[in-house]
């Protein structure tokens, strides 16, 4: 069952366009027999409905949790403007960078200084993979975190640590609203 969780001319955030937009119509999904709607839609007159999670209110400005659905990262290969791919042969990937792309928008992102890539190309290449699927890791980590806390008498005592060990890694990464 859904509960509409915003309202007709409520400001929104789009996160798919990247733009603010106004709710028009809530349109709920029946199915008969039902009491409640199955899911709920929201039409904001950018061609498509759209579902709750595609949306951000302006209160929730702060981002404390990460959906790995809506977050795509992604490693591109920018061209390298400081050597020729001859002069870095032994690189990876020769005359280009790695650039984490953590938006839809392909000017956003991550970009790692050019002394610091030439210095070490290959660690600099695995952190930009695990950057990439951080927000993998942290729903992995959510859902290890979710499950040993369903059934903490179904887990073997090392799973558990796992699992502490997880919701420790978690906290050092969502912020907590104080409030």
């Amino acid at each position: 069952m859904a509960k509409a969780l915003f309202h007709k001319n409520q400001r929104v955030f789009v996160r798919p366009v990247g733009t603010w937009a106004v709710i028009e119509r809530v349109v709920p999904q029946w199915v008969k027999d039902v009491p409640e709607p199955l899911k709920v839609f929201y039409d904001v007159g950018l061609g498509r409905e759209f579902v709750a999670t595609e949306l951000q209110t302006e209160e929730s400005t702060t981002l404390t949790q990460v959906d790995p659905g809506m977050e795509v990262w992604r490693v591109v290969r920018a061209q390298n403007k400081w050597r020729s791919a001859e002069e870095c042969s032994s690189h990876p990937y020769p005359g280009t960078f790695p650039v984490i792309m953590t938006g839809t928008q392909e000017g956003g992102g991550w970009r790692v200084p050019g002394t610091e890539y030439d210095f070490a190309p290959e660690r600099v290449e695995l952190q930009a993979r695990i950057m990439a699927s951080g927000p993998q890791f942290m729903g992995l980590l959510r859902r290890l975190t979710d499950y040993a806390a369903a059934n903490p008498e179904n887990l073997p005592d090392d799973l558990m640590a796992l699992a502490q060990d997880a919701e420790t890694v978690l906290n050092q990464v969502v912020i907590v609203d104080p409030a």
